[in-house]
């Protein structure tokens, strides 16, 4: 029996962000003006080597905006995956588009099979405009997600975006840090490959501001519309003049004084989670009933979240491992509810949701922190060989 709380993936705040966070209460910037939120904005992008950054409130306002800056309306659709967190769909919603849903590869990230063949069988292409045969709606944008740490296949999905005219909104919420080491975007992070790309600074993030995203781009327009649309679509600051409805979508001076502390860790906390990674993962490499999910051979991963997959056939297995963990003070969770399967989605256009599916069923997210010692991490083994 464990009697210490493992808890799944909490922040890791041991550098300078009480400094940080002092110095910004003690000048008395606080809210969404001072210079944090400009160095934050611009070490993020020295980081990812973008053209700019723009800081917002969190990874779904950075969503919502990158898809008004893909020229996606009302009366649109999007593609968007069927397996993730559902803040990478609603965007699309409150825009007043509508979602398509696309399968998973064995990445967990979107098929960029599936998602060419449903261009090319489901649609048809007029002077470069896509529109979906069984909606008649123009087809504006893809939403890829960049699933825990994982990354998607971009040099299929740009291929096929280049062909059909989409524009590329990429989730990289989960994967600050993440670049592929092979490859025609050898040294491309993600987020930076896409039209715009967007991460997350949640809690439960790789680095947090307690909340929190940022907007990147290779797109100097596109930026200077983003910081626009974030800051209420001000044309003239002094008199309070707006050319467009915009959105309270700013990142606040103590958020980026956070984000600037951990930012500076960022690498040594991808060391400690690709570490803690490798237990994991020979753990369970000779095992017949466990095995954790490893990420793309051509990427180097920030290793966010890890997969156990349960290779029993029923989500029993998968719930029975939950359970007895909790009941240990083990927190870990399943993999998100289908997005297409939720209410507000069950009327929304699927192209094939078979991985998807099958990954839900099978998959327990283990502790993962960065707080996470040897000793937690061979707690979770030997609990879960306990089940």
């Amino acid at each position: 029996m464990n009697k210490r709380n493992i808890p799944l993936s909490v922040p890791n705040l041991k550098g300078n962000e009480l400094a940080y966070v002092t110095k910004a209460i003690e000048t008395e910037w606080v809210s969404t003006g001072g210079p944090y939120v400009n160095d934050f904005e611009n070490k993020i992008s020295e980081y990812v080597h973008s053209a700019g950054a723009v800081a917002c409130q969190n990874g779904t306002s950075g969503l919502h905006t990158g898809l008004l800056l893909c020229g996606v309306s009302s009366g649109d659709e999007v593609i968007v995956p069927a397996l993730t967190f559902i803040a990478a769909v609603n965007p699309v919603k409150y825009i007043g588009a509508e979602p398509v849903f696309m399968d998973c590869d064995d990445s967990l990230c979107m098929d960029p099979e599936k998602l060419d063949e449903f261009c090319s069988n489901e649609c048809t292409q007029i002077n470069g405009v896509l529109t979906n045969k069984k909606t008649n709606r123009q087809i504006k944008a893809v939403v890829v997600v960049h699933v825990f740490g994982n990354m998607a296949d971009m040099e299929k999905i740009m291929t096929v975006a280049g062909k059909y005219g989409l524009r590329v909104v990429e989730d990289a919420t989960e994967a600050l840090g993440t670049y592929y080491k092979d490859g025609i975007y050898t040294g491309k992070f993600a987020g930076t490959i896409g039209t715009v790309g967007v991460y997350s600074f949640n809690g439960n993030k790789i680095i947090t501001t307690g909340g929190g995203g940022m907007i990147v781009s290779n797109d100097i327009s596109l930026l200077k519309k983003a910081k626009r649309l974030t800051t209420q679509a001000k044309t003239d600051e002094a008199n309070f003049i707006h050319d467009d409805v915009g959105y309270n979508y700013r990142m606040t001076n103590l958020q980026a004084a956070l984000g600037l502390a951990q930012l500076e860790q960022l690498e040594h906390f991808i060391e400690i989670k690709k570490s803690n990674y490798e237990i994991y993962r020979s753990a369970f490499c000779e095992s017949k009933d466990y095995k954790i999910l490893g990420f793309r051979s051509d990427i180097r991963s920030n290793h966010w979240f890890y997969s156990l997959y349960c290779c029993d056939s029923k989500k029993r297995s998968r719930d029975n491992i939950i359970n007895y963990l909790r009941d240990n003070h083990i927190q870990t969770r399943p993999i998100w509810g289908l997005i297409n399967e939720q209410l507000p989605y069950v009327n929304s256009q699927s192209y094939k949701i078979d991985k998807a599916k099958m990954y839900w069923m099978h998959i327990v997210n283990v502790p993962c922190s960065t707080n996470l010692t040897e000793d937690d991490a061979y707690t979770v083994i030997n609990m879960i060989k306990e089940v």
